[in-house]
């Protein structure tokens, strides 16, 4: 058994799932990389079976690298998700509990019992924060925020406050694998951020981003500094749902796209994220925001794929067909939030670059990271004489 792989501790030995695979060399627990092999019978095949054989082995393949990457004890990505046409298939979210304003319940909206663990790279983090801001809950919900760069071990603490990143105080972890394992000792998934924490009871209550963004607007009026910001009516919160739902075709689509490992399957990919973008400039030019003329959770849950499009997505995951930029209604409706507070102060533009083009070796294998594109944000916007609001 060839013995090379990432060094493990002893109890990070104790998760491994096959043990058989983990060797101890000297005072080290090292996990083993196997290899797998597919034969094809003798004789002659069809160039259908054999293009279906070698489908069939990279799938395989692909099996394996996850199944080594869980064993090394070492960080499952998101562009690992795939599927055997090359298609990158983003998984549901592990920690789905709920915070709630009712007292009795297991988790009751409380101040100070709550953390979020966050990476200003990350739209899907960048939502809760925006959504924290907008409520005034800066007070009653602490965060801490992660390096921007993401290796095997993925997301990570830095030691001493850095660039906005700053150290886990509560157990002195270096990694959200750590809290994950902290919550759940056989946890098999990825380590996302955001995860929102339960101080009280070392739990995660939710790593799903969408969900916690309404149980921050939703359960926690009575500590709200802004409690009259109300981003999901009641009256208005299934057709405002519905559109953020529709719209994640852009949110997602273009990790489809920078994540994608075949031609047909990026192709797909571009042609629905960018009619879904079609889509969300023509509802930008009758309403100046998603849902009308307030802004609700659709608009920051479409927004943090906007601020990184340009910047980020059309050179990196090559979504290069336009640029916001080049759609009037959707770049003059993007430059209005970002000059909102809550949208410009948890904004790192330095993160998310160096995440990007310094965390995905397979995308940019030498992570240099590109001096431009030069983009001005503060240039006035248009949406206040197209779209006044009493």
């Amino acid at each position: 058994m060839a013995a090379f792989g990432v060094r493990v501790s002893v109890v990070e030995w104790g998760r491994l799932q096959d043990a058989s695979r983990v060797t101890k060399i000297g005072s080290v627990w090292v996990a083993a990389r196997t290899s797998q092999r597919a034969s094809l019978s003798t004789g002659r095949i069809s160039v259908k079976a054999q293009a279906g054989a070698e489908a069939g082995v990279e799938a395989g393949q692909v099996k394996q690298q996850k199944a080594d990457k869980m064993v090394a004890g070492t960080h499952l990505a998101a562009m690992d998700d795939v599927s055997q046409k090359g298609e990158f298939k983003r998984k549901d979210a592990a920690f789905r509990d709920w915070i709630s304003a009712d007292p009795s319940a297991k988790y009751p909206a409380e101040a100070g019992r709550y953390r979020l663990y966050v990476s200003y790279a990350c739209p899907w983090a960048h939502r809760t924060l925006i959504t924290r801001k907008l409520k005034g809950l800066e007070d009653v919900i602490d965060v801490r925020v992660v390096n921007h760069y993401m290796g095997d071990m993925g997301w990570t603490f830095p030691d001493q406050e850095n660039d906005g990143a700053t150290p886990e105080d509560l157990f002195g972890f270096k990694s959200i694998r750590e809290l994950y394992f902290k919550a759940c000792p056989e946890y098999g998934g990825r380590f996302t951020v955001p995860v929102l924490w339960d101080k009280k009871t070392n739990s995660i209550v939710s790593n799903e981003s969408k969900e916690i963004i309404v149980m921050l607007n939703r359960e926690f009026q009575e500590f709200a500094a802004n409690s009259k910001v109300d981003l999901l009516p009641a009256e208005h919160a299934q057709k405002i749902e519905a559109l953020a739902e529709h719209l994640y075709t852009i949110n997602n689509g273009v990790y489809r796209c920078g994540f994608a490992r075949s031609q047909e399957a990026y192709d797909e990919a571009l042609r629905e994220l960018f009619a879904c973008l079609d889509e969300a400039e023509e509802i930008l030019s009758k309403s100046r925001y998603i849902y009308g003329n307030m802004l609700t959770l659709a608009d920051v849950r479409l927004w943090t794929t906007l601020i990184r499009f340009d910047m980020v997505y059309v050179g990196h995951f090559k979504t290069n067909l336009r640029r916001i930029q080049d759609y009037p209604n959707l770049y003059n409706y993007m430059l209005e939030l970002y000059q909102m507070d809550a949208f410009r102060s948890t904004t790192n533009f330095t993160h998310i670059k160096h995440h990007y083009y310094g965390s995905h070796p397979s995308i940019n294998p030498f992570g240099v990271i590109p001096g431009g594109p030069l983009l001005d944000f503060d240039v006035p916007h248009d949406r206040n004489e197209k779209f006044p609001i009493a």
